[in-house]
């Protein structure tokens, strides 16, 4: 299911580009173009749910797409330690009054470098990369890394 409205969807879909750091059938991993910190990594299924709460738990084929969401945002953590961060914060809101801006559910995958506090505010942009080059390095090494990772645990192709 896809919402022709949705900026996820279009990303999905390849109608917006996305320097991506992992795709399968089910699940899409890219960088944020407004990350908190460089390598900042959103996760999404690539069915078109709005929010977590909207999940549905009867069908197989929807209970493997988030399992693969949940298992990815575990990947894409380590391959974001195991390359340059010393810790992460895993984001994830619900709904405009959260702070959800797209409604389409997406976990923010934030590296953390050093023991700086996590600001209670929002700072999207803040890791704003120098150019595109230096975006598509990090892509590409998170991507290595996330790939490395699903090759040694070998559960899902």
């Amino acid at each position: 299911m896809h919402d022709p409205n949705c900026v996820f969807c279009k990303i999905i879909a390849g109608a917006i580009p996305c320097a991506k750091v992992f795709e399968s059938e089910n699940v899409l991993a890219f960088l944020d173009i407004e990350p908190i910190e460089k390598g900042h990594v959103l996760v999404i299924p690539k069915r078109h749910w709005p929010c977590i709460m909207d999940v549905p738990v009867a069908a197989a084929e929807d209970i493997e797409c988030a399992e693969e969401v949940m298992y990815l945002v575990r990947v894409v953590a380590k391959a974001l330690c195991r390359d340059f961060a010393t810790g992460v914060n895993v984001l994830q809101a619900n709904g405009p009054c959260a702070g959800q801006t797209v409604p389409h559910l997406h976990f923010h995958v934030v590296p953390r470098i050093g023991c700086d506090p996590v600001q209670p505010v929002w700072r999207s942009g803040h890791g704003q990369y120098a150019s595109d080059a230096e975006r598509a390095g990090y892509a590409t090494r998170i991507a290595a890394a996330v790939a490395t990772i699903i090759k040694e645990e070998d559960l899902i192709g």
